[in-house]
């Protein structure tokens, strides 16, 4: 019975001992994420911007402009297009690396792993101009095919969805790569084996062992990058020239240029409405790969 007891307050005292330790992090998530997403969605109720510092004068009016302005519908259809090329162009350029570098075993693989998600390391505004030294109007690409004759105006390939996409996929391929690069390393390398003894060619083991086998990898890569794509805010900024539309500039737009703070809340609620929603997807599909 004592020892029942000592058992008993031994656990009490590990918990009260675990909470404590939780606790800083738990302050500090109220503080920096769930105060804030409080006063998002209050602030998107608001009647005008005072209103949303002060309280008071509530309405739906932002709810209104979002859901029923062709504007904003059109906005939000920019966005996802604009993820899912991003995700999808980014998890099929990253797959075969990925790939790679889980298979090689090679002792330079720390190595070019490092390389692979090296450009994390530099400010993806720094790398968005970049871009714009590449892709610009007298950037690297139009000079090129302009001394060689095959063009002689320029090709405009910034201040455009397609500039914006470009940058994208490049900024994003590292998150892809280590998405996928997580997944790969559990895949049984002996199933492939036993597919080619018994006469499977490298196709056939491809798309019946390893592509099946990897695609949660695929899927929570797909999932990052789509959701870092639908959340940018810079790069659509500077690659679109202010012709690229997407809720993250609208947004911007809204809160610092027209002053209008409960539309830029409603927005900001209609993007965090996205990501609930491919969230959601995500989870079914990756319950579907396991049954």
């Amino acid at each position: 019975m004592a020892a029942a007891s000592h058992a008993s307050g031994g656990g009490t005292s590990h918990r009260g001992v675990l909470l404590l330790l939780l606790l800083p992090g738990l302050i500090a998530l109220l503080m920096t994420f769930l105060l804030p997403l409080v006063w998002l969605v209050r602030a998107s109720f608001a009647s005008s911007s005072m209103a949303a510092l002060r309280g008071g004068d509530w309405t739906l009016e932002s709810y209104r402009t979002v859901l029923f302005d062709p504007f904003y519908w059109k906005i939000a259809w920019n966005t996802l297009y604009l993820g899912v090329n991003v995700a999808i162009f980014a998890v099929v350029l990253s797959y075969p690396i990925a790939l790679f570098l889980a298979r090689t075993q090679s002792r330079w693989r720390g190595v070019l792993t490092a390389l692979a998600v090296a450009p994390l390391l530099t400010s993806s505004v720094v790398r968005t101009y970049g871009w714009m030294v590449i892709l610009g109007d007298r950037g690297v690409i139009n000079t090129a095919l302009q001394s060689s004759g095959l063009t002689d105006g320029v090709i405009r390939l910034t201040n455009n969805y397609f500039g914006a996409t470009v940058a994208l996929i490049e900024i994003l391929m590292p998150y892809a790569i280590l998405a996928m690069l997580s997944g790969f390393g559990r895949l049984n390398t002996q199933l492939e084996e036993a597919a080619a003894m018994l006469g499977a060619n490298r196709l056939r083991v491809f798309t019946r062992i390893v592509l099946p086998l990897s695609l949660p990898g695929v899927l929570t890569a797909a999932l990052l990058v789509f959701v870092l794509a639908i959340s940018s805010f810079v790069t659509p900024r500077l690659m679109g020239g202010g012709r690229v539309f997407v809720i993250g500039t609208e947004v911007y737009n809204e809160a610092t240029v027209t002053l209008n703070w409960p539309l830029a809340a409603a927005l900001s609620v209609l993007l965090l409405v996205l990501f609930g929603s491919v969230i959601v997807i995500y989870q079914r599909a990756m319950r579907a790969l396991e049954t």
